[in-house]
């Protein structure tokens, strides 16, 4: 029988649409980004680069730099040879190898505007090719430089959430509860945080995706200095009231989280996302301690206790 839902709870419209998901298909990866694949896109999409290039991890941004720079050298390196290695006063012209190292160091020279004087163009030609070369060295070390500014600059929440949501005792019935922790040493201000539950549900015969927000026991902290367990009492009002497991993964359930807070180093609003699936959220469990006392009495949180919990004796039912 179906279940008769509370006329309190209503769905809203979240920018996912109404269209089901499946074979367990989340809508927020664990990072926060939307796991929606888009087709049609034209390949060459140069709006698109400053915001991958600030993006991207660190490691592929310098890999990324590293090879633009070889590959550039490369290049004017095979023009210098194109244009006569003889025009290089100063290059060792014996065999082809050491003619192209020295074409290529003496590129990298001047890209860089460093000149260390060895080698010097000779001729029309060959000096213009490496006055080109440092102007594109200028303009290609400038971009370089705001990327490298703007990605240190770009404002990020650095929060930490527990791995799994549980179902844990509440007060005189249970709850949904899981954790944040600030990576930053810094406090975060005006914490707000928002829980939408997505699920499939049967509608004339056809699966559609619903979200609701729910309540939150505190929904908003003033300084998020400390670990933060966020509650979600399960109550009539809820989209989990009376819900088992097998019914949380018949409606491929998702717990969606969005965050904004003040960063006071950068002085602006930030946001970041996650989410839980119904397969990582654990039953009957409650979380262990973080904070404690240190010998002189200052309060200590330990981050790597933020996922840790204990499962209870007693089944819990919802």
């Amino acid at each position: 029988m179906a279940k008769t839902k509370s006329p309190k709870l209503r769905s809203q419209e979240l920018g996912f649409g109404t269209f089901a998901t499946t074979n367990d298909q989340r809508i927020l990866d664990k990072d926060g980004s939307s796991n929606i694949i888009k087709q049609g896109l034209p390949i060459w999409r140069p709006y698109e680069l400053y915001q991958k290039l600030i993006l991207m991890s660190w490691t592929r941004f310098l890999t990324i730099v590293f090879i633009a720079f070889i590959l550039a050298n490369i290049l004017f390196a095979q023009l210098y040879i194109f244009s006569g290695l003889e025009h290089l006063q100063g290059a060792d012209i014996h065999s082809y190898w050491t003619g192209f190292w020295d074409a290529f160091f003496f590129s990298a020279q001047t890209m860089s505007t460093v000149g260390y004087g060895r080698i010097s163009p000779v001729g029309f030609w060959t000096s213009a090719l490496s006055s080109i070369e440092s102007l594109v060295g200028l303009l290609v070390f400038a971009l370089a430089t705001g990327l490298i500014y703007g990605r240190f600059s770009r404002p990020e929440l650095k929060l930490i959430f527990s791995k799994e949501a549980l179902i844990s005792p509440f007060q005189d019935g249970k709850a949904l509860m899981f954790r944040i922790g600030n990576l930053r040493s810094t406090e975060l201000l005006d914490v707000e945080v928002e829980v939408v539950i997505s699920k499939n549900e049967l509608i004339q015969e056809k699966y559609t995706r619903k979200f609701y927000p729910v309540s939150l026991e505190r929904g908003r902290i003033s300084i998020l200095s400390m670990t933060w367990t966020l509650v979600h009492p399960i109550d009539e009002d809820s989209p989990l009231f009376e819900m088992n497991y097998e019914e949380m993964a018949k409606e491929n359930l998702e717990v969606l989280i969005l965050i904004r807070a003040f960063e006071p180093s950068f002085s602006q609003t930030v946001h970041t996302r996650s989410s839980y699936m119904y397969n990582e959220i654990v039953m009957n469990a409650k979380f262990r301690p973080t904070i404690g006392n240190d010998p002189s009495g200052r309060i200590v949180v330990d981050l790597k206790e933020l996922s840790k919990y204990d499962l209870l004796a007693e089944e819990l039912e919802l």
